[in-house]
């Protein structure tokens, strides 16, 4: 491999700006050479980058379709329209908003929709597996709303729903968000249903990690116990880089209206284009396959990082991530985090459940297998990628020793590229 590797031909662009055709050209080594178990990202298709990459992007088009501020918008209506009935299909809901240009701002338009400023919130504690955006004081969630949060148990690091209605009654909140970015496990929607009703508060389900597995049909649907959804594109459903709102017919002028006007201007619709072709794919045979093989292989790195004596947060996953407690192998998140980057493997430090050490360098590494899947990886792999991750962490002071093992994990990336030419 060589660094003037591509994954698609540029024509304009090296001769235009050869500096940023030099960057995209060591990224994509990079991609290609490198095990991605972040576990927020993962592959689009050839389909999604060229419909990313088309003449939608020339297109302002303000409002919504039919009611756009600006002339031309015929094709860009018919595009934005077939995304959403796309995603009305793929997800049984009465409406759909793909306007959000990320999780964070569907996120913001539900808050902005349903609450006044001050009004209480309640969502998963950011250091028990929880989201920035879910009440986080260092957020705009956090600070111009009145938020709370709820946390696992510290014995299980499991969600107790006992424990959450006392938070909930104690609280009563306006708005409980059900939801997680690092909690490899199942969550009671209908259960989190239950206590809203209770006090009266609006239930948002946040899926963003779980969206794919929802689409194939293999995780819950939380459009049928919560007021409104909001996703990511990206992450297990394998769309391009955004958001969306999913929920009831009721909510649709108000998730509109806080979306555009309320929070942004001309949506980007190149990309509402390549969620409308991400969608179409969720509707395949394939796709349904593909998401079962992502947690058959994450169940697989699970257990093989088990039998390495690695302690996993909550003992497993029912989900894409694994999520590592590395306090008995006397190193921390940030340490392994950088070790494993020596080596082509890229993760996250993250915190785990009360942990001890700071956020910036917290006590566990997240893992994930969406990306790995995506390459045509499976638990043989798996295996062979955990055996990796634990070599490193004991050769993490050896040159010798990691520049070895980075030559195993290109050679292993090698068999399964990024995109076949």
């Amino acid at each position: 491999m060589h660094n003037t590797f591509k994954i698609m031909q540029r024509d304009a662009l090296p001769a235009s700006d050869p500096d940023i055709d030099k960057i995209l050209s060591e990224e994509e080594k990079r991609q290609q050479e490198s095990l991605n178990m972040i576990a927020s990202e993962n592959l689009v298709s050839k389909a999604v980058l060229e419909a990313q990459g088309s003449v939608l992007t020339n297109k302002y088009a303000e409002g919504y379709p039919g009611a756009r501020y600006y002339g031309g918008c015929a094709w860009v209506d018919r595009a934005e329209r077939l995304a959403c009935e796309r995603a009305k299909e793929v997800f049984k809901a009465g409406h759909a908003n793909l306007q959000p240009h990320s999780g964070a701002s569907a996120n913001l338009a539900v808050f902005f929709a349903l609450l006044d400023p001050g009004e209480r919130i309640l969502g998963m504690d950011l250091g028990h597996g929880g989201h920035l955006t879910h009440g986080s004081k260092v957020n705009i969630s956090g600070r111009y709303y009145h938020s709370f949060s709820y946390g696992v148990d510290r014995g299980s690091s499991l969600l107790d729903l006992d424990q959450v209605r006392k938070k909930v009654q104690e609280v009563k909140p306006k708005l409980i968000i059900a939801g997680a970015s690092s909690y490899p496990r199942l969550i009671d929607f209908r259960g989190f249903k239950d206590l809203a009703e209770e006090v009266g508060a609006y239930l948002l389900v946040d899926m963003a990690h779980t969206a794919g597995f929802v689409a194939a049909g293999l995780h819950p649907n939380p459009v049928h116990f919560s007021d409104l959804v909001t996703a990511t594109t990206h992450k297990t459903f394998r769309g391009p880089r955004g958001g969306l709102i999913l929920g009831q017919e009721k909510y649709a002028s108000l998730i509109d209206k806080a979306v555009f006007p309320g929070l942004q201007g001309g949506p980007l619709m190149h990309i509402i284009a390549a969620k409308a072709v991400a969608l179409k794919e969720a509707q395949q045979p394939s796709y349904i396959k593909y998401q079962k093989s992502v947690l058959n292989n994450a169940k697989a790195l699970a257990r093989a990082m088990t039998d390495l004596d690695f302690n996993l947060v909550t003992g497993g996953t029912d989900t894409h991530q694994v999520l590592v407690d590395l306090r008995n192998k006397f190193v921390s998140g940030l340490e392994a985090e950088k070790a494993l980057e020596q080596v082509n493997i890229s993760v996250n430090k993250n915190a785990i459940p009360y942990d001890p050490r700071g956020p910036y360098d917290p006590s566990g590494i997240r893992l994930g297998t969406p990306t790995l899947t995506s390459r045509g990886m499976n638990p043989q792999q798996m295996h062979e990628i955990a055996s990796l991750i634990e070599e490193t962490l004991v050769s993490r002071d050896s040159p010798e020793g990691l520049g070895k093992i980075k030559q195993r994990v290109i050679n292993l990336c090698l068999e399964f590229p990024v995109y076949s030419h």
